[in-house]
């Protein structure tokens, strides 16, 4: 039996790890012209990962992390589709866009607040600069509930979409009410229909625990909900509250907020229920069926982990497309700029939009693949650290070796001379056990670390 009353302790501030370095480690230094000559000296032979940012949306959604616009107005998007347009063609200037595609993902915002004619403009816009997709590239496509119909699913199956995630977060009336977005079961059910009945094989809904009101009963009568849909993948993530980040979760009453206890028996009993229901767990929040792919690269030890999630597709140069979209390859990060005005003026004189970025140093590269692997498969093989990257891996991080201790005595991880292996309750504080790796993290003091609660 757990004791998850002692896990209250691991309740700090901390990465979520969806790249390394972290994002507050980007700088305005990096530029375009650092952009291009990363992009002029890639590798014709790796493949390309596309993500769109589609940043409007109706309304907010009070829990939302997301860069968001938010407008009922058409002409914001019809605009928005042009300056796309203009990024993609100057992206040709600089890049071999005729490189493998291997993946393709449109997130936001809503894509699908776009019209279903719209999408279709966005995607043969892409494949025009973009020809070489792969036979079996992943296209995948977030959408929300309230705004999808047939037609939007015609449009995402005709341009090769072949997973979806929705998002559906809690389906408790208070919670929807307190968070600002309601969406009952029946609208969920009737959509997953509609991705069903186009072949598509690949769904996820996405569910979010820690929110305000929501109780470890109430979210269990989600969860029964839920599947009952029989979808093939969930991500039940951690509210991450960030309020000096995000203005609209100013609007919660702190005090509705689960107590890090109370979170942490959501989430014991999220696993026991999935897991007792035919699914596996993946990575830190991810639930999946058995014979999903996602498994096979666990057990080759290939799982990776991006700014979109768990993925199978690794080893290729993510080029992000869009207001404050993240692009990243082998030694670098490149974010675009986050306001209309700056991003469109940038377009108009011909430049890439970058507003900040990021250049790995070799202690980086390291430092990511080790945070990167525990991330995704619990597990860190020391020979294959040190040949790869030619070190003596305890020497290297005899600090952090020595900041695990802890949870070596509390039997959450073990360590030998071949390995770092996570056991099964230490992956609910995977995030605390990557932390001793990050050397930017720990120049920080913890009451200054402005990231969400691990737990």
């Amino acid at each position: 039996m757990i004791d998850f009353k002692k896990f209250e302790k691991y309740s700090r501030p901390g990465p979520r790890y969806t790249s390394y370095p972290t994002a507050p480690e980007f700088s305005e230094e990096f530029t375009q012209d650092d952009l291009k000559a990363y992009y002029k000296n890639q590798s014709d032979d790796r493949a390309i990962s596309i993500y769109i940012h589609m940043p409007f949306c109706r309304s907010a959604c009070y829990f939302c992390g997301c860069n968001t616009i938010f407008t009922s107005k058409e002409e914001k998007k019809v605009e928005y589709i042009t300056y796309l347009k203009k990024e993609l063609n100057i992206l040709k200037e600089h890049l071999n866009t005729n490189r493998e595609v291997t993946q393709m993902h449109f997130g936001g915002g809503t894509p699908t607040f776009f019209s279903p004619k719209q999408l279709e403009e966005v995607i043969n816009a892409v494949k025009e600069v973009f020809p070489n997709f792969r036979a079996d590239a992943e296209v995948s496509c977030e959408v929300d509930p309230r705004f999808f119909t047939k037609e939007h699913m015609d449009v995402l199956k005709a341009g090769g979409c072949n997973r979806l995630s929705f998002g559906v977060q809690d389906l408790d009336e208070q919670v929807q009410k307190t968070i600002h977005r309601i969406q009952p079961f029946e609208l969920t059910q009737n959509v997953i229909k509609i991705a069903r009945d186009a072949g598509i094989h690949s769904v996820n809904t996405d569910l979010i625990y820690g929110l305000p009101h929501q109780t470890k009963k109430s979210f269990r009568k989600t969860l029964e909900k839920m599947i009952t849909l029989d979808t093939d993948r969930f991500a039940v993530f951690n509210y991450a509250h960030v309020p000096w980040l995000m203005k609209t979760m100013r609007k919660f009453d702190e005090s509705t907020f689960p107590k890090p206890e109370e979170k942490l028996e959501m989430l014991k009993d999220t696993i026991d229920f999935f897991t007792s229901n035919g699914y596996k767990m993946v990575g830190m929040d991810h639930f999946a069926k058995p014979e999903d792919e996602l498994f096979k690269a666990i057990e080759k030890g290939e799982l990776h982990r991006n700014f979109q999630g768990y993925t199978t597709k690794g080893g290729a140069d993510l080029i992000g497309i869009g207001l404050t979209s993240i692009g990243n390859g082998v030694d670098y990060y490149a974010q675009n700029f986050k306001d209309i005005p700056t991003y469109e003026a940038a377009l108009d004189n011909g430049d890439l939009p970058v507003f900040k970025g990021y250049r790995l140093s070799d202690d980086d590269q390291l430092r990511q693949f080790v945070i990167m692997e525990l991330m995704s498969n619990f597990s860190l093989n020391i020979k294959r650290v040190e040949e790869q990257f030619n070190v003596n891996f305890k020497e290297y991080f005899a600090d952090a070796i020595e900041a695990l201790q802890e949870f070596v005595e509390a039997q959450l991880v073990e360590i030998s001379d071949e390995k770092i292996q996570v056991s099964q309750t230490g992956t609910m504080l995977i995030r605390n056990i990557c932390m001793p790796f990050d050397a930017y993290l720990n120049k920080i003091p913890e009451d200054k670390r402005r990231f969400s609660k691990t737990i």
